[in-house]
């Protein structure tokens, strides 16, 4: 079955760096088929058996994390919940006047604790809860006064990351032509 992997915090800021053909060699080494990435900031697609989410990304965080002397996290979901991910969105979601984003979460954290810990700012951001993870936009033009940056002080935050709108549907768009393929 098809999977996805969101890592979290790496390449940003020129902190924590991994290649790419590091990134889908460590895969690969792993035992996955089908490995292949999708831009720097850590999403990996990848062929595995039917299993638990929590155990396979338990996997894939111990292996990252001794093969790059970096604490990785690491978000696993199956094609079928990041298509509930993309479907589940609220009306509107992604309209060309917003810039807009999927803040997947790693359990332990649930959906309801991380909405809480997002603060918004009346007339720019606007929040909603989803099936593991929260949605967020902020009205382009107001952009740089959004509180979507003070998430990063939380303590939920390290089980948390953010991929944008535009990359979360890229993302299922490739799991479905490689279905096909």
């Amino acid at each position: 079955m098809q999977w996805v992997a969101l890592l979290r915090g790496i390449n940003v800021g020129g902190k924590n760096m991994v290649k790419m053909d590091a990134l889908r060699a460590a895969f690969e080494e792993m035992g996955f088929a089908d490995v292949a990435t999708y831009i720097a900031s850590g999403n990996v697609l990848f062929r595995a058996p039917r299993q638990q989410s929590a155990k396979l990304a338990a996997r894939i965080e111990s292996a990252l994390t001794k093969r790059f002397g970096i604490e990785l996290r690491v978000v696993v979901m199956t094609e079928a919940q990041l298509r509930t991910v993309v479907d589940g969105a609220p009306r509107g979601f992604g309209a060309k006047t917003e810039r807009c984003d999927v803040v997947f979460l790693r359990k332990p954290l649930t959906a309801k604790k991380a909405f809480a810990a997002v603060e918004t700012r009346e007339g720019v951001d606007r929040a909603w809860e989803g099936k593991g993870v929260v949605y967020f936009s902020r009205v382009a033009a107001k952009a740089s006064t959004s509180r979507l940056p003070k998430i990063a002080v939380k303590p939920e935050y390290q089980n948390m990351t953010i991929r944008s709108w535009s990359t979360t549907r890229k993302l299922l768009g490739l799991l479905d032509e490689r279905a096909e393929g």
